[in-house]
């Protein structure tokens, strides 16, 4: 991709198209579809409907080359993303964007453009299946009351009741309990459900930003723009400015390291005039979102830190992994027909949480690659984006004695068959896109190897569907070669010297499943054998950990042999009870 000013970015206009199209199809839950007629032509799209539509036309002054193109990127598109064809409309409009053109012919054709991209979007409007359902009144009062709000309010001015509300009740960042406050006092609440789907309706408008993070971030954003604005400040490096070398120092540091400190967030929000309150909701939006981290001081006593992927810049240092020995790559993703790319968002999301989940500030990060170092592994994590999979490698020492060297990989490839990073790492990017890509949620997540042949990924199998652990068969319709994965033996690490073996009777660690799980038992009893009934074990124990032995003595009595450790420990991990499964191992 060149800038008009001819500078090149570090992307492609493919790969730009499928960041784009990913987050936008992926990022929404509806699964409905409609009929559009365009043309006299019926044809059955899915929601969201996104219109093809070409921009500097002023560029290409051979009109037909212009259509060939068009054409050529729609092919692109079908053979790369296939899955999203029935997302996508291609209208061949094509737009003369040159802003010094402004000639009779270009405005004629600029306005047959227009005219024809309205007749386009019409034609879906009209089709979309909730423009015929009515909207109550009090939705539309609500969405009045709610719209952005003016930096300042002149009281000669505000002589209507809503610009008196607004003045008073309605700030640029509101609690839940003070959205809930206000629709009471001017009776437009008709209970919490309601409300909740009036403020996902304006939200999904873009008239607001609803928030709803659990319990602990529940916030409504009524000035949309404005906290764009802010977003962009903090995430968006621009070039030091000129004056103090501190402050350079904060901005260098930022762009290098993806850390910033509470000196640099000051620092960049200082022409807002923020409170102290707006700036930490601003704060645990921006950390709601994954968008940043909170993490320990480095460097600054008493100051906390943020840890911001997106701050890095394309030309900071890459990783050179000449002073380590490192492990082989193991990828995570999804298939191509089911997730055809992993959007840059859910990648930074991935650092953020996975720095949550080792608690430590010893990460360093490069451009679309981190590294974690884990203090009781003594070993690091890299985790790369690498197109439509997220890569993962571990690295440590290298150590001159031979002797040494062979104690140290032992050690650290029993930490990674104990610890099992690569399954934190699943887990996490799983969750992410479950919750941020709702269109994928069916779409399985699996781990995958390249093929030493034609070096094409293929996904690793159960491992108890293999005899030889290591050797795999590559999925390529064009190769379907066995190889050995050096991969699964990094990684996987089936070996019994490394893996404790446990007693299939399952019973003695129930203590230790049942003291582990706390509330979460049902959702554990649901994995083990859904005919027990919860409702019995509910009225009959009091407490959490009485109904989760009753439920797991329940399971065995009704399962006998075929009630394992082995599942027990399979359903602990696929309720996310990664800790009490390890508890039990050890």
């Amino acid at each position: 991709v060149l800038t008009r000013d001819g500078q090149p970015l570090n992307i492609t206009y493919l790969q730009s198209m499928q960041e784009w199209l990913t987050s936008i199809i992926g990022g929404s839950d509806n699964q409905n579809k409609m009929i559009a007629n365009i043309d006299d032509d019926q044809v059955e799209y899915s929601l969201p409907v996104i219109i093809l539509v070409a921009s500097h036309g002023d560029y290409i002054t051979n009109k037909q080359q212009g259509i060939d193109r068009f054409i050529e990127f729609e092919r692109e598109l079908r053979n790369t993303m296939a899955c999203y064809n029935s997302n996508i409309y291609s209208s061949r409009i094509i737009f003369n964007c040159n802003p010094n053109d402004n000639s009779q012919t270009t405005l004629v054709e600029r306005e047959q453009c227009s005219l024809r991209l309205h007749e386009i979007m019409k034609s879906f409007v009209e089709s979309l299946p909730f423009m015929c359902n009515p909207i109550p009144i009090r939705w539309y009062i609500m969405a009045t009351i709610l719209h952005t709000q003016t930096d300042t309010i002149d009281d000669k001015l505000a002589l209507s009741v809503i610009d008196q509300i607004r003045a008073t009740r309605v700030h640029k960042i509101m609690t839940i309990q003070e959205i809930q406050s206000l629709a009471v006092d001017l009776g437009l609440y008709d209970g919490y459900d309601e409300l909740i789907a009036i403020l996902s309706y304006l939200h999904d408008l873009g008239e607001i930003i609803f928030c709803r993070k659990g319990n602990d971030c529940e916030m409504v954003a009524t000035d949309v723009d404005w906290l764009l604005h802010i977003f962009r400040a903090i995430i968006q490096l621009q070039d030091c400015p000129s004056g103090s070398l501190k402050i350079q120092c904060l901005y260098e540091e930022a762009s290098k390291t993806g850390k910033i400190s509470t000196k640099y967030i000051d620092y960049v929000l200082q022409t807002y005039k923020l409170d102290d309150a707006t700036k930490n909701n601003i704060l645990s939006l921006m950390e709601a979102y994954d968008i940043l981290c909170t993490i320990g001081s480095d460097s600054y006593q008493d100051e906390r830190q943020y840890f911001v992927p997106y701050l890095l810049r394309p030309d900071v240092e890459q990783f050179d992994p000449t002073e380590y020995d490192v492990s082989e790559m193991l990828y995570i993703g999804y298939e191509n027909n089911d997730v055809p790319y992993i959007p840059d968002g859910i990648y930074y999301c991935l650092l953020s949480s996975c720095l949550k989940e080792w608690n430590n500030t010893a990460v360093e990060v490069y451009y679309q690659c981190a590294k974690y170092y884990l203090t009781e592994s003594c070993h690091y994590i890299i985790i790369k984006k690498d197109n439509s999979h997220i890569a993962l490698q571990y690295c440590y020492q290298k150590l001159d004695s031979k002797i040494s060297a062979n104690e140290m990989k032992s050690k650290i490839q029993t930490s990674i068959y104990s610890n099992r990073p690569h399954d934190i790492v699943k887990r996490r990017l799983s969750s992410l896109m479950n919750e941020r890509m709702p269109k994928f949620k069916q779409a399985s997540i699996r781990y995958y190897t390249r093929c030493n042949k034609c070096k094409k990924l293929t996904f690793i199998k159960d491992q108890n569907d293999q005899h030889d652990k290591s050797l795999i068969q590559c999925q390529n319709r064009k190769c379907y070669r066995f190889f050995e994965s050096q991969t699964i033996k990094d990684w996987m690490y089936w070996n019994k010297e490394h893996k404790k073996e446990l007693p299939k009777d399952p019973r003695p660690y129930f203590f230790t499943a049942a003291k582990g799980v706390g509330v979460a038992w049902t959702e554990l009893v649901q994995k083990l054998n859904i005919n027990i009934n919860v409702e019995v074990i509910t009225a009959e124990k009091q407490q959490a950990f009485d109904r989760a032995i009753a439920a797991l003595n329940k399971w065995y009595s009704m399962e006998g042999s075929n009630a394992t450790t082995a599942r027990l420990l399979k359903a602990l991990r696929n309720i996310e009870k990664f800790n009490v499964a390890e508890d039990i191992i050890k």
